[in-house]
């Protein structure tokens, strides 16, 4: 019996997709599904059938999306409103791309987000929020909401996110009253948290003890509280760049954390170098008032026991440029760093 041209290809196609099914995981009737249901303005493709692309097509809603999606992005539209009614049937979304559209806080329809139980990463900077969406899926991982208008973290809106390990809220309108102990609280296992470019003048209050990674750049931050890391046992990482930190504000050894790795205090106003903790690696300093560096001052052990026991100190990059420093770098610092591999000046 002759096969036809149109049978062949049909075949074909059956093949393809029955292969696709096998190599995704996803069983045959759910591909069909999502390849039937693909909204027009989108694309599905099929070698990666469980994501919807909606992205760049001047999109002003979001259009019904497919049941089986894992991943549906939809940055640079023109989107005004999440809507429950569109992402009703997509409950098994994990990671969801609404950047850079024109969604307000009003416009997240109430019960959207939470309705989604299997959501893990959720992006939406770039748009017209005014406080921190509510209420979120527990199973959040990611929380990325920067550059919007946001001025207010409500009360408990992260009640219940002990899986949120990242948190981005950097280039909005937060001052010190909208950071505080009770809007941070329930971020149980929160490793990063992005604060840069707001109106803060004083540290967050608040933070959970799981926290390594803390950014502050470009805010008015002038001082840090005695003992303010006491409750912070994993900080790793610290950027205050670009605030307006003095001398004066920073206390004597506030930096001694055994866990520090990295610590950024450029384009600030301090003259001395602080006390640098045995355990750091990189150190920035660079566009600030300091005039001098005294080995005695900063070496945070012995100088002459530096290299006793395991006792040297573990500074590998120094960066001093912008500063009112004249070289060469005094004997003593090299002494008391001998791990030294780089030193900008």
């Amino acid at each position: 019996m002759a096969i036809t041209k149109d049978y062949f290809l049909w075949l074909l196609c059956t093949m393809s997709l029955v292969c696709m099914v096998m190599t995704q995981d996803i069983p045959y009737e759910e591909l069909l599904t999502q390849t039937q249901t693909c909204p027009g303005e989108c694309h599905c493709p099929y070698n990666f059938p469980r994501a919807v692309y909606c992205d760049n097509k001047g999109l002003k809603r979001i259009p019904q999306i497919p049941p089986f999606t894992w991943y549906l992005y939809l940055q640079n539209n023109q989107i005004q409103v999440v809507s429950a009614d569109a992402l009703r049937n997509a409950t098994q979304l994990r990671w969801v791309n609404l950047s850079r559209n024109k969604i307000t806080s009003e416009g997240v329809e109430k019960g959207t987000l939470d309705a989604m139980p299997l959501l893990e990463h959720l992006y939406m900077d770039d748009n017209l929020l005014s406080w921190v969406p509510f209420p979120l899926p527990a199973s959040l991982e990611h929380l990325s909401l920067s550059r919007n208008r946001i001025s207010k973290i409500p009360d408990g809106v992260f009640f219940g996110l002990d899986k949120l390990t990242l948190l981005d809220l950097q280039g909005n309108k937060l001052m010190d009253d909208a950071v505080t102990a009770m809007s941070l609280k329930g971020l149980d296992n929160l490793v990063q948290i992005n604060l840069a470019k707001n109106q803060l003048s004083n540290m967050p209050l608040g933070l959970p003890p799981t926290t390594t990674q803390l950014f502050l750049d470009g805010n008015n931050i002038d001082k840090i509280p005695t003992g303010y890391f006491k409750d912070l046992p994993k900080m790793a990482f610290l950027r205050l760049n670009k605030n307006k930190l003095g001398s004066d504000g920073v206390p004597n050894n506030v930096f001694n954390i055994s866990s520090i790795l990295n610590l950024q205090l450029s384009h600030n106003l301090l003259t001395e170098v602080p006390v640098i903790p045995p355990g750091l690696e990189q150190l920035y300093l660079d566009h600030n008032k300091i005039k001098s560096v005294r080995g005695s001052n900063v070496c945070p052990v012995d100088i002459n026991e530096a290299d006793v026991n395991d006792s040297t100190p573990r500074l590998r990059y120094l960066q001093l440029d912008g500063n009112d420093i004249e070289p060469p770098i005094p004997r003593e610092v090299i002494t008391c760093f001998r791990l030294l591999r780089s030193i900008v000046i």
